[in-house]
């Protein structure tokens, strides 16, 4: 009985250590970043570069992604498909020095409901997060553009104490950003925010390569370009690196001038760049600049 209840007052003590061991974690005043995707590789595609730079820097970072990818492949599904894409989840956030989060949402199935909205809302509660980053909801891919409605209707709700009410309200509105895209209609997208990822972006494509199921097998499918993956480790790293440069368009280029100086600006090879949502807190540029301390260094 004495040893049932001695390893009884030990879980008790780890427990709580645990809890004391989260709450300075979740008070120790340094930004808090959670980026928000449809699927578990999208906030490394968007995303991976500056989460680098900011785990780099001591901040803390979560990668969610609303739903499991069960559907993102040409020969695998399900549960099996779900557990792969998880465990390589888990590897990029290794590599790139985050937390990584899947949510048990079918993929290809998302729809802006309660249920998900409830979901996304505990899990920025938790983080406590001072920056929340998504993809704008006028996306192609449907469960890409309810990731975007979600997060935008969890934006008010965040501070509201009586809505999921079993996690603390935040006692501050986050500020909500877009991940850059191409998309024109009903408004293109604006470079707010630009990102020098030069220094990071081979951490950045670790972080996509470890996404197998996806960067190797499944969008070189669906996109007709599976015979061009090498074969090598080495020569795939390489290749992947090539196809995730991507061009840095004259408005991004205009946005790194704007935070780095215009010799800087003119030499960065490699962005990330976030428009600032109409919903959540509105920062000025010394905000800006103390939420994301990169910029101008």
């Amino acid at each position: 009985m004495k040893t049932v209840y001695k390893y009884f007052s030990f879980i008790v003590l780890f427990v709580f250590c645990f809890m004391l061991s989260s709450m300075a974690q979740q008070d120790d005043g340094k930004i808090r970043i959670i980026m928000i995707g449809a699927h578990p590789d999208d906030c490394d595609e968007d995303g991976g570069g500056t989460a680098a730079l900011f785990a780099q820097m001591g901040y803390a970072v979560k990668f969610v992604s609303v739903t499991n990818g069960d559907a993102g492949h040409q020969d695998m599904q399900g549960l099996a498909l779900a557990r792969r894409r998880f465990a390589e989840a888990q590897e990029s956030g290794r590599r790139l020095g985050v937390t990584y989060d899947v949510l048990d949402n079918h993929d290809g199935e998302l729809m802006p409901t309660l249920e998900v909205r409830l979901q996304i809302i505990r899990k920025i509660r938790e983080w406590n997060a001072d920056i929340v980053i998504a993809p704008r909801p006028n996306d192609y891919h449907p469960d890409h553009r309810y990731t975007g409605v979600l997060v935008q209707d969890a934006a008010y709700m965040v501070a509201v104490p009586n809505v999921a009410s079993e996690t603390p309200a935040l006692k501050k509105n986050p500020v909500f950003l877009y991940y850059q895209d191409h998309f024109e209609r009903p408004n293109p997208f604006r470079p707010d925010i630009a990102v020098d990822i030069t220094s990071v972006f081979d951490k950045k494509v670790s972080g996509l390569d470890a996404h197998v199921s996806q960067m190797y097998e499944w969008l070189p499918w669906i996109g007709h370009y599976l015979n061009e993956v090498p074969q090598s480790n080495t020569d795939r790293i390489k290749w992947l690196a090539q196809i995730s440069a991507g061009q840095i368009k004259p408005e991004v280029r205009q946005a790194l001038e704007k935070w780095y100086g215009k010799e800087r600006g003119d030499q960065v090879k490699y962005a990330e760049a976030f428009e600032i949502c109409e919903y959540g807190a509105q920062p000025d540029d010394n905000e800006i600049k103390r939420l994301f301390p990169m910029l101008g260094k």
